[in-house]
C-alpha cells in the first residue's frame, strides 16, 4: 500500500525457525514462547505476511488482533497517504482500534476505482479475460516526465502518476481526460502543484499533494459529472468546484483560505478536514441536490451508512457531556437535583423567627400602622393561623367551613410547594427530566427521519477555525454535519433560501457573530451540539425559518442563547441555555416558536425575554437562577406561557413590562427573591391557575408609572430593553403582520384562579392606574396582607377569591382607590378581615370570618355608608379603635361546638390541602348552624340594591 508498509522484512527474511513454528501450528502453551515475545517476533512483519499468520489457527489471529496498539499502530501511523485517524479534532485520543482504521486507510485507497473495467477481452478466445495491469508514470528530475501534462498525455485508463519532491507549475488549464491516480512522493508538502485541473472523466484520485492556484485561475479543481476523492492534499489560496451530478470524497485534506463550492451536488462527503483562515465561506452548498446520479452515489451512500455513527446507540447518557472546566456546572440530562444556596429563605419575611423575649402561644396582639392588628403567634406549619391549631387554646371555640376542593391543581407535584430549605437538594419530577437526544429521536419520528436523513453535503469530524465563515447552505441546498468543531469564525453555519441543514454534536464557540444563522425560510435539525462563547446569539432564527433544536448545551454566550425573529419560528426543546449575559431565548418583531421541556438557568438576564410583539408558546420549561426575570415580556410581546416551573431567580419570576401582554398559565412560580409576577403599567395579561409561592416579596405585584414615579417597593423599576440588533426599525419595515386566532383581545388584565401563597410581602399588591381584575384567586398565608391596593384610579375589581391565614390583614384599601370587593371568602387573618380609607369601597356579598382583628374596619378617610345614608360604623378619634355597632353578633353556645355556614355554603370554593390546618378535622361534630347577616355598605358608584355580608 505505501512505502513504509514494504520497507519491513517480508517472510523469505524472517529465520528459518520462525518460518517452522508457523508452517507446523505451534501454539502458545505454556512450555512454548511467552505472548510478549510473540508480539515482538511479529513486530517484524508486513502487512500481507500478518494476514497469512492470521489464518494458521484462532490462536495466531488473536495473537494478530492483540497487536493492535503496537504494530498496526505503527502501520496506520507510517501511511504516508493518510493521517491520525482523529486529525484534526482529536489527534491525542487514539481510536478504538487501530487496525480497524488502518483498515479504512487502506480500503479508501482503491475504492475510488470501483467500476473500473480492469477485466480485457482477449483478441483470440472471448471466453477467456485477462487482468490488465495498471502502470506507474514516474515524474519529476531524473524520472520518465518532467511534468504532470507530459505525463497525463501517455497516461491509459486508471494508471498512478507519482510526482516526486519538488514544485510543478502548469501553464495551461489540464484536463482529466481519462480515470488516473496522481500521487506526491515523500512527506506531505514535499510536492507543490500549481494547477488548474478540469476532470471530464468518470474518476480521479489525488493524494499527497499541496495544490495551489495557477496565474491564470482561481480555480484548483472542478468536475461536472465524475466523481473525485481526495486523501491527505493541502489547498492553499483557491477554489474547487463539484458540480451535480459530480460527486467528490475528501479526507484528511487542510484547506489554507479556500473556499470549496458545491453546486446541485447529489452526495459529497467531507470528513476530517481542516479549513483555516477563510476570507468568504470555507463551504458553500448550493441548490438542491441533483436528480441525476453519477457512478459513485451508490457507494458514497452504501460508505456512509457503514460507517460508524457519530449518534449514540447503546450509551445515550453520553450525548450530553460537557467539560465543566471553566464553566458553571450544568445540570447533566439524568441528575435534575437543584441545591438551594444560602443559610436563609428569600422568604424571610414570611418565615422568619419570633422575635426574642417573646412567648410561644401568646395570644397577644400588635397594633400596626393604619390601626391594623397583627397577630403575634408563632408560625404553624403553612404560615398562618389556625382557629383549631395547637397553638389554641383548649377551651376556645373552633368552626367548620363546609367547601369543597376547587383551587388550582399543582402542576408540578408536591416538591415545590413547601417551603424551600436552605442547603436542601431538591429532586425535580420525572416529567421535568432532560431526555437523551437518542430518546428524543425515538419519540419523534420526524426528527429521527432528519437526523438519518442524508442529501447533499455530509461534512463530518472537520475543523473550521480562524476564518470568516464556515459552511453556507443557500438555495435549497441540503448539508449535514456531525461531530464537526467550528471555532473563531465570523459565524459557523449560515443556512437561508429553503435550505435545510442537520446539525449533530458539533462544537460551535468563539464566534464573532451568532454562531449558527436561518433566515428566508431555512430549517432543518439542530441536535446535541455544545454551543458557546459567541459574540452574538449562539443560534439565530429569522424571516420564517422553522428548524428544530433538539437537546443542546447553549451557554456563556456574550449576548443571547438563542434568538427568534422577524416572523421566525422554530421547535426549541430539551435544551440546557444557561449562563448567557443576556435572554436565555429572545423573542421580538412577531417570532413564533415553541419553547418546550428545556432547562434555561444561570443567565445573567432574563431567562426568556419576549419583547417587540414577540409571540411564542413556552410550556414545560425549568427556568431557574436567572438574574433579571426568569421570563420577561414588554412591548406588545403576546406569548402563550404555560406549565413552567419559574425558580430560584435573582430577581421576579416573571416580569410583564410596558404593554406586555400573553397568557400566564398553570405555572409554577417559586422561591423568587423578587416577585412572583410583576407587571407594569399598560400590560394587558392574563395570569390564570399559578402557582405563585415562598417569593421573598410581593406574589403578585402591579405597578403604573403613569403617575411619573419611578421608584417602586423593593428596589424595582424599568429594566433596560433587550437590543439583539441595531437595524430594529428596518425589521419592522420587513413583517409580515399575522394575526393569530388563539389570542382573543384583551382590554383589561385579568388575575384569576391562581394559588397565591406563602410569599414574604402581601400575596397581591396593586399600586395601578388602569383597570384591572382578580377573580377566583386563593391568597394564602402571605407574609403580609393578602390584598394591599395602593393605588386604584381605575376600577379594581377583587371577586370570588379566598383570602386566608395572611400575617395581616385580608384586604386593605388605601385613599382614593376604586375598589370592589365581591364574593370574597376573607378567613383567619392575622389583623382586621378589610380594612379601608377607600372612598369609592364597595364590599359586596364577603364571607368574613374568624380573623384575629375586626371584621370590618372603616379608617376615617372612608366614606363608606349603611342603608339611609347612616354610618354602620361608630367612628373614633383613634384610628386604631373603629368600632362596629348595630350589628347582630352570632355567640356560641358551648365552648365545644364546631360551625360551619350552609345557608348559603361560604365562598369561594378552596382547596382544603392549600390550607392546611386552618380548617377543622374531618371528625368534629357540628351542631350549630348560622345564616348570614345582613347589611348594606356601598359607595358612591353602585346602584342601591341589596347587598349582603357575613361577619363573625
Amino acid at each position: 500500500m505505501c512505502s513504509h508498509c514494504c520497507s519491513t522484512p517480508s517472510l523469505d527474511q524472517v529465520p528459518a525457525s520462525l518460518i517452522l513454528c508457523m508452517d507446523s501450528k505451534v501454539t502458545m502453551e505454556a512450555g512454548g514462547l511467552p505472548l510478549e515475545l510473540w508480539r515482538v517476533i511479529l513486530a517484524y512483519l508486513h502487512l500481507p505476511d500478518l494476514g497469512r499468520c492470521s489464518l494458521v489457527c484462532k490462536a495466531w489471529y488473536e495473537l494478530i488482533l492483540s497487536l493492535d496498539s503496537t504494530r498496526w499502530r505503527q502501520l496506520c501511523l507510517g501511511c504516508t497517504e493518510c493521517r491520525h485517524p482523529n486529525w484534526p479534532n482529536q489527534p491525542d485520543v487514539e481510536p478504538e482500534s487501530w487496525r480497524e482504521a488502518f483498515k479504512q486507510h487502506y480500503l479508501a485507497s482503491k475504492t475510488w476505482t470501483k467500476n473500473a473495467l480492469d477485466l480485457d477481452s482477449s483478441v483470440c478466445f472471448s471466453l477467456f479475460r485477462r487482468r490488465r495491469e495498471r502502470r506507474t508514470l514516474s515524474v519529476g528530475p531524473g524520472h520518465e516526465f518532467d511534468s504532470l501534462g507530459s505525463a497525463l498525455a501517455m497516461a491509459s485508463l486508471y494508471d498512478r502518476i507519482v510526482l516526486f519532491p519538488g514544485v510543478y507549475e502548469e501553464q495551461g488549464e489540464i484536463v482529466l481526460k481519462v480515470p488516473v491516480e496522481i500521487v506526491g512522493h515523500g512527506k506531505l508538502g514535499e510536492v507543490a502543484l500549481l494547477a488548474s485541473i478540469d476532470q471530464h472523466c468518470s474518476t480521479t484520485r489525488l493524494c499527497n499533494l499541496v495544490f495551489m492556484p495557477a496565474w491564470f485561475s482561481p480555480f484548483m479543481f472542478k468536475t461536472t459529472s465524475g466523481h473525485v476523492q481526495f486523501d491527505n492534499c493541502n489547498f492553499e489560496n483557491g477554489h474547487i468546484q463539484v458540480h451535480g451530478p459530480g460527486t467528490c470524497q475528501v479526507k484528511f485534506c487542510t484547506f489554507k483560505n479556500t473556499h470549496v463550492f458545491l453546486h446541485n451536488v447529489p452526495l459529497c462527503v467531507l470528513e476530517n478536514c481542516e479549513f483555516v483562515g477563510s476570507e468568504n465561506n470555507s463551504v458553500t452548498v448550493e441548490g438542491h441536490p441533483s436528480a441525476d446520479k453519477n457512478w459513485a452515489y451508490k457507494y458514497l451512500l452504501g460508505l456512509i451508512k457503514s460507517s460508524p455513527s457519530v449518534l449514540p446507540t447503546e450509551d445515550p447518557d453520553s450525548l450530553m457531556s460537557l467539560d465543566l472546566e471553566s464553566r458553571d456546572q450544568a445540570w447533566s440530562p439524568r441528575t435534575c437535583d437543584i441545591v438551594i444556596e444560602g443559610s436563609q429563605s428569600p422568604t424571610s419575611p414570611a418565615s422568619s423567627s419570633p422575635k426574642p423575649g417573646s412567648k410561644a402561644g401568646s395570644q397577644e396582639a400588635e397594633v400596626g400602622s393604619d390601626g391594623e392588628r397583627v397577630a403575634q403567634t408563632p408560625d404553624s406549619s403553612d404560615g398562618g393561623l389556625s382557629p383549631s391549631g395547637e397553638d389554641e387554646d383548649e377551651d376556645q371555640l373552633t368552626y367548620r367551613l363546609s367547601y369543597q376542593v376547587r383551587g388550582p391543581r399543582p402542576v408540578l407535584g408536591g416538591s415545590f410547594l413547601g417551603p424551600p430549605l436552605p442547603g436542601a437538594s431538591i429532586q425535580l419530577p420525572s416529567c421535568l427530566v432532560l431526555n437523551s437526544l437518542q430518546q428524543e429521536l425515538q419519540k419523534d419520528k420526524e426528527a429521527m427521519a432528519l437526523a438519518s436523513s442524508i442529501q447533499g453535503c455530509l461534512i463530518r469530524k472537520c475543523l473550521f477555525r480562524d476564518g470568516k465563515g464556515g459552511v453556507f447552505v443557500c438555495s435549497y441546498g441540503r448539508a449535514k454535519m456531525e461531530g464537526n468543531i467550528f471555532r473563531n469564525l465570523t459565524y459557523a453555519v449560515r443556512c437561508i433560501h429553503n435550505s435545510k441543514i442537520v446539525m449533530l454534536r458539533n462544537d460551535v464557540h468563539r464566534c464573532r457573530a451568532a454562531g449558527i444563522f436561518l433566515r428566508l425560510e431555512g430549517g432543518g435539525l439542530i441536535a446535541g451540539n455544545n454551543i458557546y462563547h459567541n459574540a452574538e446569539a449562539g443560534v439565530d432564527i429569522r424571516k420564517k425559518s422553522n428548524p428544530l433544536i433538539l437537546c443542546n448545551q447553549i451557554h456563556h454566550g456574550l449576548r443571547s442563547g438563542i434568538v427568534v425573529l422577524g416572523n421566525g419560528k422554530g421547535i426549541i426543546r430539551n435544551n440546557q441555555i444557561f449562563s448567557n449575559k443576556e435572554a436565555g431565548i429572545y423573542i421580538l418583531y412577531h417570532g413564533n416558536p415553541v419553547v418546550s421541556g428545556n432547562h434555561i438557568f444561570k443567565g445573567r438576564a432574563a431567562g426568556i425575554a419576549v419583547n417587540e410583539n414577540g409571540k411564542g408558546l413556552i410550556t414545560e420549561n425549568v427556568i431557574r437562577e436567572n438574574q433579571w426575570g426568569g421570563v420577561d415580556i414588554r412591548r406588545g410581546g403576546v406569548p402563550v406561557l404555560r406549565s413552567n416551573l419559574i425558580c430560584f431567580g435573582y430577581s421576579d419570576g416573571v416580569v410583564v413590562g410596558d404593554e406586555g401582554k400573553g397568557l400566564i398559565e398553570g405555572n409554577t412560580i417559586y422561591a423568587n427573591k423578587g416577585c412572583g409576577v410583576w407587571m407594569m403599567s399598560s400590560s394587558l395579561p392574563h395570569v390564570s391557575s399559578n402557582h405563585v409561592s415562598y417569593n421573598g416579596l410581593y406574589g403578585v405585584a402591579v405597578f403604573s408609572q403613569k403617575d411619573g414615579s419611578g421608584e417602586f417597593p423593593g428596589g424595582h423599576g424599568a429594566q433596560e430593553n433587550f437590543s439583539e440588533d441595531g437595524d430594529a426599525i428596518l425589521w419592522e419595515t420587513e413583517l409580515e403582520k399575522d394575526d393569530d386566532p388563539l389570542r382573543r383581545p384583551v382590554t383589561t388584565a385579568l388575575v384569576e384562579s391562581n394559588s397565591i401563597n406563602h410569599n414574604g410581602a402581601s400575596g397581591l399588591y396593586v399600586q395601578s392606574s388602569e383597570a384591572l381584575h382578580i377573580v377566583t384567586n386563593v391568597i394564602h398565608a402571605n407574609g403580609d396582607r393578602g390584598i394591599t391596593v395602593a393605588q386604584s384610579g381605575q376600577l379594581t375589581r377583587v371577586a370570588n377569591n379566598s383570602i386566608s391565614c395572611n400575617r395581616q390583614s385580608g384586604v386593605k384599601v388605601e385613599a382614593q382607590c376604586k375598589v370592589e370587593l365581591r364574593g370574597n371568602g376573607i378567613y383567619d387573618n392575622r389583623g382586621h378581615g378589610i380594612i379601608t380609607k377607600g372612598d369609592s369601597t364597595v364590599v359586596i356579598e364577603n364571607d368574613i370570618i374568624g380573623n384575629r382583628g375586626s371584621g370590618l374596619q372603616l379608617l376615617p378617610r372612608s366614606d363608606t355608608k349603611g342603608k339611609t345614608n347612616k354610618t354602620i360604623f361608630q367612628q373614633i378619634s383613634n384610628n386604631r379603635d373603629c368600632v362596629m355597632q348595630n350589628n347582630k353578633f352570632l355567640v356560641f353556645k358551648k365552648k365545644s361546638d364546631t360551625w360551619r355556614l350552609v345557608n348559603p355554603p361560604a365562598r369561594p370554593h378552596l382547596d382544603n390541602s392549600l390550607r392546611g390546618p386552618s380548617a377543622a378535622h374531618g371528625g368534629q361534630k357540628v351542631t350549630a348552624m348560622a345564616t348570614r347577616i345582613t347589611a348594606r355598605v356601598e359607595g358612591g358608584y353602585h346602584s342601591n340594591r341589596s347587598i349582603f355580608c357575613t361577619i363573625l
